[in-house]
């Protein structure tokens, strides 16, 4: 009886451990641009969606961030906690505590101040546009190219809109463009094209564009959700 119960126990163990590193179907890829798991807020909590809008991480938090780097805990004094300032991870609050989950929704780690270390930043990128009012309205110019404020052959979007705010984002030559038009907001790009339509009441200028390769909007001015560059709605 103890061999048969010792077969077992390795037996069972290697079957765990082989579970354990299959991949999680419910973090289906439907658009390789965006992450795996969406921020999303249900009531007044937060929780995380894959890209079919299905609850992966069930919603209890008060702050739920994107999947994304943490360079406090990157470069951490305390080389064991190193590993959860990596994008594999995402910050939530919880009762006032901070803490990094895994994609399964696990608490892996709790926020301790003697963790932080110095964040290292990369150089930063020039802006190649820039914002422009003329006659109350806003348009787009090319910095480095814009002499004649006369000249409207001079400007990138010349000015039409009550509002523009350029995200930042990695690719300098191609911003996404917060823009106000008719009292309502959309997204253009420095071509003038519409890329998500003027139907929201606000849209977000935060870092979800380069963080997450989306928008942050509402139409109520109050209830913010997510969408994508195909005003998908997540």
């Amino acid at each position: 009886m103890k061999k048969i119960t010792v077969k077992k126990g390795v037996k069972t163990a290697v079957n765990k451990g082989a579970t354990a590193n299959k991949p999680n179907p419910d973090l289906v890829v439907i658009n390789k641009d965006l992450p795996v798991l969406i921020p999303k807020k249900k009531g007044d909590k937060f929780g995380y969606v894959n890209q079919n809008g299905k609850f992966i991480i069930q919603p209890e938090y008060h702050i739920a961030v994107f999947f994304y780097e943490d360079c406090n805990l990157l470069n951490s004094p305390n080389e064991k906690v190193r590993k959860f300032g990596t994008k594999e991870y995402a910050t939530v609050e919880k009762d006032m505590i901070s803490y990094r989950v895994d994609q399964s929704g696990k608490r892996v780690y709790q926020f301790k101040e003697a963790d932080f270390g110095k964040c290292i930043f990369e150089e930063y990128k020039q802006q190649l546009f820039q914002a422009y009012i003329l006659n109350g309205f806003y348009g787009i110019i090319e910095k480095s190219k814009f002499v004649n404020a006369a000249d409207y052959r001079q400007y990138q979007i010349y000015p039409q809109y009550q509002y523009l705010f350029i995200l930042e984002g990695d690719d300098v030559a191609n911003p996404m463009i917060v823009a106000s038009n008719n009292d309502k907001f959309g997204v253009i790009d420095v071509n003038n094209k519409i890329i998500i339509p003027f139907e929201y009441s606000n849209i977000k200028r935060n870092f979800s564009w380069k963080l997450g390769k989306m928008f942050e909007v509402t139409k109520d001015g109050a209830n913010y959700y997510y969408i994508d560059s195909n005003n998908k709605t997540y």
